[in-house]
């Protein structure tokens, strides 16, 4: 597998099944609202900043980023442009998210994770690449997505190799669980992408089902996994990956 600093994920997923704290499946076409989940599918730990991390959340993060707020966020005024707009979810230490923005200056690109180093570490080459189409949200994505994003407003979202959590008594962590695919897609405009990556082949047998089953999206494949797009460069880890012969699964799905 991916050396695992590859993977930063910064999302709750949805609740599990039965139980006291369980919470019914949303029906999101229509506009209607995920639950809070239970259970979450991170864990704050606290990572070692580098100077430069430090130095970026102090001068950066109060220009780039954005506080979570419990009403939608107008994105016209926050990135001063109407352009499309991609939400990358936990995008580790932003190494992809900063190549995608600055090869597609004309899209706008709202990162959201939790981790101090990985949001540091993305503003750091943010400010060196001189980049202006790029925001953060350091902040659980569920309530992102279900509060800060209106619906049908996003042209895609990126989900690049999010945690496996490979041990089966943690398969309930997992991020994407039918909820959370639902206000994903709920959040995307019609003819916009669902895009997933991720090199655990279990997990993503899982995912393929999960949004196979989703009404709202359609598999840009037909059936089964996808070429990887041109939009997603490889990161060093992937290459890593790829020279040991470790397989990439991308999954891309299509706004109905």
């Amino acid at each position: 597998m991916l050396a695992a600093g590859h993977r930063a994920v910064s999302t709750a997923d949805a609740a599990p099944e039965g139980g006291p704290d369980a919470a019914p499946d949303p029906a999101v076409a229509g506009g209607t609202e995920a639950p809070r989940r239970a259970i979450r599918s991170f864990v704050l730990r606290q990572g070692r900043i580098t100077r430069a991390q430090q130095r970026a959340l102090d001068t950066l993060l109060p220009g780039l980023g954005l506080p979570y707020s419990p009403a939608p966020v107008d994105f016209d005024r926050v990135f001063g442009r109407r352009a499309p707009r991609v939400a990358e979810i936990g995008f580790g230490m932003g190494e992809v998210t900063a190549q995608i923005a600055a090869a597609h200056p004309e899209i706008d690109y709202l990162g959201v994770e939790v981790h101090s180093p990985g949001v540091g570490s993305l503003l750091d080459k943010v400010g060196r690449l001189g980049l202006t189409n790029v925001r953060v949200v350091q902040h659980d994505a569920v309530d992102v997505m279900r509060e800060m994003v209106q619906p049908a407003s996003l042209a895609g979202v990126h989900v690049f190799f999010p945690d496996p959590w490979h041990k089966k008594r943690h398969h309930k962590r997992r991020l994407l669980q039918p909820g959370f695919v639902a206000l994903l897609a709920s959040r995307i405009a019609p003819g916009g992408y669902l895009h997933v990556a991720t090199d655990w082949e279990d997990y993503a047998r899982e995912i393929l089902d999960v949004l196979d089953a989703e009404p709202q999206l359609a598999n840009v494949a037909g059936r089964g996994y996808s070429p990887r797009p041109e939009h997603r460069p490889l990161s060093r880890f992937e290459q890593r990956g790829l020279r040991l012969g470790h397989a990439v699964f991308d999954l891309l799905f299509r706004r109905r």
